[in-house]
């Protein structure tokens, strides 16, 4: 259990290696979903083709969503997004590169699937058999049969127990042909992935690398101060439970027993400092905030206008602007500057 404990509390302290490993167990399950699913193709002209695609494009969409549903930083997208503008700016840029990197992690599954199901070729031998050009493998003295008949003909291709026409085409050719296609396909679409995934990373360096690290300390700067701020919410509401509850407890033995005294020990001097110590820690985690009215409005605020991200003594005096005016500051310091007193002599000709 305390294995466990740790793991969870490392993934918990290192969120992208928690996420990287998510991304690889969805794509692990995509693949094993597909192997252990029961694909049933409907054999008819009409319906082949919704099935095969459907099967080919739904799950991936279902991944792609649950990816972004797995993934923490999707409620801190959307709170950066809609919060009002208060003391501190938006910067767009943060934001389409915490989209970016959520919609990297998510599109890993998706690909997965469809590659494997192309691999495999089972929806594509369904989709696009009724309509595929067979004429190659159909017999010669069959040629007069009609495209309807034709088409209905090819449609059970994929359904091994239903299909009779074989000395009309042969199946066997048929299914080798179109699954040659299918693979052809997702091999075609893993290179076109890979080159994308190569071109990104090949030419992203070519580009400001300076905006680049800005976008990535700031997106990284939202999901860490989000979690240090729920930490000390409930720190504080930990601590202020406590000492709610002790004054609860003093209060009303002081009403039952207001004049009973109680003989004190000896020998629990040092437990005694102990208690005090934790007491004074308990009052030093409020805060100054002690009233459900002082909190409701500290989070109030923390939504409505966040501080701005100056650190120094003039953040107050600046109104949220993040940035020093050096022209104004040196401008002080000269007009600071003492001035030297000069003493004048007189001589007298008398």
């Amino acid at each position: 259990m305390d294995k466990f404990r740790i793991m969870f509390q490392f993934l918990q302290a290192n969120q992208e290696s928690f996420m990287n490993g998510i991304c690889g167990i969805m794509a692990l399950a995509s693949a094993q979903m597909y192997s252990s699913f029961e694909f049933t193709c409907p054999c008819l002209p009409d319906y082949n083709y919704a099935y095969g695609i459907g099967i080919l494009i739904v799950p991936p969409i279902w991944f792609f969503l649950l990816g972004y549903v797995l993934n923490n930083n999707i409620s801190v997208l959307t709170e950066e997004w809609k919060r009002p503008m208060g003391k501190r700016r938006k910067d767009p840029a943060v934001l389409r590169y915490m989209f970016s990197s959520m919609t990297q992690r998510a599109l890993i599954a998706p690909a997965v699937w469809i590659a494997v199901t192309l691999m495999d070729g089972k929806s594509f031998l369904c989709a696009f058999t009724p309509t595929a050009d067979l004429s190659n493998f159909v017999n010669e003295s069959y040629q007069s049969l009609s495209k309807n008949e034709l088409m209905k003909l090819q449609a059970r291709i994929p359904c091994k127990d239903v299909f009779d026409g074989h000395e009309i085409i042969s199946r066997e050719a048929a299914t080798r042909y179109i699954r040659c296609l299918s693979q052809a396909c997702g091999w075609t679409f893993l290179m076109i992935i890979t080159l994308i995934a190569f071109l990104i990373r090949a030419i992203r360096p070519c580009f400001t690398q300076a905006a680049f690290l800005k976008t990535k300390y700031w997106s990284h700067y939202i999901d860490t101060e989000r979690k240090l701020f729920d930490e000390t919410c409930k720190e504080h509401a930990k601590s202020f439970a406590k000492v709610c509850i002790q004054q609860y407890f003093e209060s009303i033995s002081g009403e039952i027993v207001p004049q009973l005294q109680l003989p004190i020990k000896k020998g629990k001097g040092k437990k005694d400092d102990d208690d005090g110590e934790k007491q004074k820690s308990d009052e030093e985690k409020l805060l100054g905030v002690r009233k459900e009215e002082d909190m409701n409005k500290v989070l109030w605020n923390w939504h409505t206008c966040k501080p701005a991200l100056m650190l120094n003594k003039r953040a107050e005096d600046m109104n949220g602007h993040a940035h020093l005016d050096t022209h104004s500051v040196s401008d002080e310091r000269h007009t600071r500057t003492p001035k030297k007193n000069t003493a004048v002599a007189y001589y007298s000709k008398v």
